[in-house]
């Protein structure tokens, strides 16, 4: 019977899950998701090749929630294989505000100081703490740790973190934390073995997909990142619209009457690739598309990156390499190609042809600035946290 460790990413309809053995290395086993709770459930489990390993649906008048999900989860992984023994929970949560610099071992206390961390990400936070809640209660001495977006991005300075805001508001929690760490905190930790120079040196990587970021990594430390206060800040997104006039809003208030709620819907689901173009949230749809309006969303999607790298590489003043990651980045040759072309003035030279296949290095051997298309594991980087915790407080081999 082999070792597991649970990695858990809820949103409030969904429960991403993967699961990693962890002898004789962490080695995924087996990922998936059960969507449409509250409604109607649905589950999908895929090996690591991606092959289809089990599925079911729930009738919409089952009543299969968060706690429902959890516990066929737990049923469907006991009988997974030859039999596991889950070890461990680790949980994407996204905010752990100022002073959680690193993983955390989950302790009643623990939920409690995250819970009040709510109001800096409303849509997200309740809903990670979610099962964190349920297996406390549930199985109580069953190892959780909790490992957070905005983490790797707490070495920044204070320059960089702070709002020219008054600082009796400042000291409420409203300041810079940047998102998706987790993602970034993979590609410093395995840019050494594809370019040392790089990782030594100034990148920019791209967290492309339907949440979208910059981040500037000096020496494998963030400096700088396009997210702000919210995950709605920065680029133009799948939905959300990225950096906006705090006018817009006053303006929406005033002129539009719209409350707080119908912005908030506005700015984070109704806006960027979407609400740009009228057609899809999804890249790959804009890109085979002909209307005009979709060719617009792309182009000012591309423009917005090539911005935010100029002040990137501002603030690390210069730049060694690019890494292009996660679903947009990973897999659109096309936004790679133009983003590129965009950072000429950098030193980028392209090498079409390895666009094209994928890379990984799809810079010229003359380029002055590399750049590398890395698969992101944001679920990976939990599971060894949780595992290097376990085996700090002795709770794992």
């Amino acid at each position: 019977m082999s070792r597991l460790i649970l990695v858990l990413n809820a949103g409030s309809s969904s429960l991403k899950f993967s699961a990693f053995t962890v002898e004789p290395q962490l080695r995924l086993a087996v990922r998936g998701q059960i969507e449409g709770l509250y409604t109607a459930g649905k589950f999908k489990a895929l090996n690591a090749d991606g092959v289809e390993l089990a599925s079911r649906q729930w009738a919409p008048t089952t009543v299969f929630g968060h706690e429902e999900a959890l516990a066929f989860l737990a049923e469907y992984l006991r009988g997974f294989g030859d039999g596991h023994e889950l070890i461990a929970v680790g949980h994407r949560v996204v905010h752990g505000g100022m002073t959680c610099r690193e993983p955390v071992r989950i302790t009643p206390d623990v939920v409690s100081a995250l819970e009040k961390l709510s109001p800096l990400a409303p849509l997200h936070q309740p809903h990670n703490l979610k099962p964190i809640e349920i297996l406390l209660a549930s199985r109580p001495g069953l190892p959780q740790v909790a490992c957070f977006d905005t983490a790797f991005h707490r070495g920044q300075s204070d320059v960089v973190q702070s709002f020219a805001l008054p600082p009796e508001i400042t000291d409420r929690g409203v300041r810079r934390y940047g998102f998706h760490g987790l993602s970034y905190e993979h590609i410093a930790r395995v840019l050494p073995e594809h370019d040392p120079k790089a990782a030594r040196g100034r990148t920019v990587v791209a967290h492309l997909g339907n949440g979208s970021s910059l981040c500037a990594i000096d020496a494998g430390r963030s400096v700088a990142s396009t997210m702000g206060f919210t995950a709605v800040d920065g680029l133009p997104m799948g939905t959300r619209c990225g950096s906006l006039d705090p006018g817009v809003i006053l303006y929406l208030m005033d002129e539009l009457k719209m409350d707080t709620r119908a912005i908030e819907t506005l700015i984070y689901k109704q806006s960027g690739l979407l609400g740009v173009s009228g057609v899809s949230s999804d890249m790959r749809t804009l890109l085979d598309s002909e209307d005009p309006r979709a060719r617009f969303a792309v182009d000012l999607f591309v423009h917005r990156i090539g911005r935010e790298m100029g002040s990137l590489v501002a603030a690390m003043q210069g730049l060694d390499a690019i890494v292009f990651t996660a679903g947009i980045g990973e897999h659109a040759s096309w936004i790679r190609e133009q983003v590129c072309r965009e950072a000429a003035w950098l030193g980028v030279e392209l090498d079409a042809a390895a666009n094209r296949s994928g890379g990984p290095r799809i810079s010229a051997a003359d380029s002055r600035v590399a750049v590398w298309v890395l698969p992101t594991d944001e679920e990976g980087m939990i599971a060894r946290h949780t595992l290097a915790l376990l085996r700090d407080t002795g709770g794992a081999a």
